[in-house]
């Protein structure tokens, strides 16, 4: 028991490191060997029955070249995952109908089949060819279509995918009152090609990855090559390669793998559904990670002050954008904080409260059988109730259940003694707060309630306790190397203009110091210590 404690111990110590980094060069696999493609039609086929046995969506298409030559061919697919009028037209049809009059003219061989076959007939946009069984039925699952030849050790990989999508629409999480309403969609072809409509630049990079074992699921990293620091893109990159997980179905699970802090409440890996915010981002020098299947695209290093921040304040006045701004951060602390300090001004410094207010109070409270812990206990609990049931309820019934049930319990509460008005106040005041900061909404009830139980031990000094703690956490996290609290600590003057307050765009001239790719305008360097892996 002791051992396995220990065990325990040591792989949180490794998890919870924040300035780890994973040296790419020991997670480099071997290489797969080559798995010959058979040459024969009959041998492939009964081959690909075997492998997809109760594979009811699979299709093998079998013909011959020209309709009467004796090279036969077998075109292989999924059914839903391939635009079956761009592989008739552009594969069957040419091999079939277009085909007849060059064999006519030139006896087919093996190589002269090989040549006129992808030269010359084979009309799709992207035809790619191989040797390797295992490589073509990757291929296949991601909805290509495969052509196999009789006689021929290749095989013909062409581009047909064509599955349903959704379309382009407004999304749900970031509204805006001005700015672009495009938000992305679960497919990442059309992800990066929004992102590649704003960055025309062909600095813009995109690198692949396949992550998963039974999924197979496709990752890319996008950064800006020359304004991405170098450093960053070498730590994502060896992060993504050290991941060995059965499956990656949304990014959450892949923000979850490479998190500098998995056991720290705050976020520090960014996220957004918006295709201007993450090209934003990356053009002061973040590195985006998109994932197939899911809308979300991850966007690292995260700082604390991101989540105060939204991307319609560039597109607004600069006054306007930076009360706002500083109108969140208040909404913040408040969401914290303001339930903790009614709970310490009634249970421990009610000399502090005015005369007025605290005989009006006392009466609100006349009668109550809980105290003011237990109080503001079950009035955040009902809030997050409350708060599930009309997210996971269907839109219509949730809107209506979170209003009326709001209406109906915080009446009700107050007829039946349970809560006071105040309280009721304090609830409603805390929940329209921590909805001006959807970014930090979820470790907010954790935070809320660890605060409660501070002021309900020492009062207003437990608050300052439990905050000084925080702000210290706070300071401890890195994101990819760089501080999370930066430009506030460490203090970084210039980049200020852009943190609570946000000046004239004309005056932002420089992107942020950490992010910079230019070593020498780097006044601070970012920490990234090599970690060589457990032997064991």
């Amino acid at each position: 028991m002791l051992k396995r404690l220990l065990y325990i111990q040591r792989y949180l110590k490794h998890l919870t490191n924040s300035e780890r980094h994973y040296d790419a060069g020991s997670e480099q696999k071997a290489p797969r060997a080559l798995e010959p493609i058979p040459t024969s039609i009959n041998d492939i086929e009964n081959r690909l029955r075997t492998e997809f046995d109760r594979c009811e969506d699979i299709v093998l298409r079998k013909f011959k070249i020209g309709g009467d030559s004796s090279y036969h061919t077998l075109v292989v697919y999924f059914d839903g995952l391939v635009d079956k009028e761009i592989l008739t037209s552009t594969v069957i049809n040419p091999l079939m109908i277009q085909a007849r009059e060059i064999i006519r003219d030139i006896p087919l061989n093996r190589r002269s089949a090989y040549e006129i076959i992808k030269e010359s007939l084979l009309s799709n946009c992207e035809v790619e060819s191989s040797k390797d069984y295992r490589f073509v039925i990757e291929r296949m699952l991601t909805g290509d279509s495969i052509l196999f030849v009789e006689g021929l050790d290749e095989a013909f990989v062409t581009c047909s995918r064509g599955w349903e999508a959704r379309g382009v629409e407004e999304p749900d999480t970031e509204a805006t009152v001005r700015g672009s309403r495009e938000g992305f969609t679960e497919c990442i072809r059309n992800n990066t090609a929004m992102i590649r409509r704003r960055i025309r630049n062909p600095k813009l990079k995109m690198e692949p990855f396949i992550l998963g074992r039974q999924t197979n699921t496709k990752i890319i990293i996008s950064y800006i090559e020359g304004i991405a620091h170098q450093e960053v893109v070498e730590e994502v990159r060896a992060r993504i390669k050290r991941i060995d997980n059965d499956a990656i179905l949304e990014s959450g699970q892949l923000e979850e793998l490479i998190n500098d802090a998995p056991l720290s409440l705050f976020p520090t890996v960014g996220n957004s559904e918006k295709p201007d915010k993450v090209a934003a981002k990356m053009l002061e020098g973040r590195v985006a990670i998109l994932c197939d299947g899911t809308p979300f695209v991850l966007t690292v290093p995260y700082l604390f002050v991101e989540a105060f921040q939204a991307s319609e304040d560039y597109y607004s006045s600069s006054y306007s954008s930076s009360m706002i701004r500083v109108f969140r951060f208040i909404a913040f602390l408040f969401s914290i904080f303001l339930p903790a300090g009614y709970v310490a001004l009634i249970t421990f410094h009610r000399d502090v409260i005015p005369f007025e207010l605290l005989v009006t109070v006392a009466a609100a409270r006349e009668g109550l059988p809980f105290s003011s812990f237990t109080e503001a206990f079950i009035m955040g609990l009902i809030f997050e109730l409350l708060r599930e049931a009309g997210v996971r309820m269907p839109r219509p019934i949730g809107q209506a259940v979170s209003i009326v049930g709001a209406l109906v319990l915080g009446e009700a509460t107050i007829r039946a003694g349970i809560a006071g008005a105040p309280m009721i106040i304090v609830t409603a005041m805390t929940a329209i707060c921590s909805f001006i900061v959807p970014p930090l909404n979820g470790f907010m009830p954790i935070v809320r309630l660890t605060a409660l139980v501070c002021a309900n031990i020492l009062g207003f000094m437990g608050i300052v306790i439990f905050g000084a703690f925080g702000v210290v956490h706070l300071c401890s996290l890195r994101t990819f190397g760089v501080p999370y609290l930066f430009p506030f600590a460490p203090l970084h003057g210039d980049d200020l203009k852009d943190s609570l307050v946000r000046v004239p765009i004309w005056a932002m001239l420089t992107r942020p110091a950490l992010l910079r790719s230019e070593a020498k305008q780097n006044k601070f360097r970012i920490k990234l210590h090599h970690q060589k892996r457990d032997s064991q």
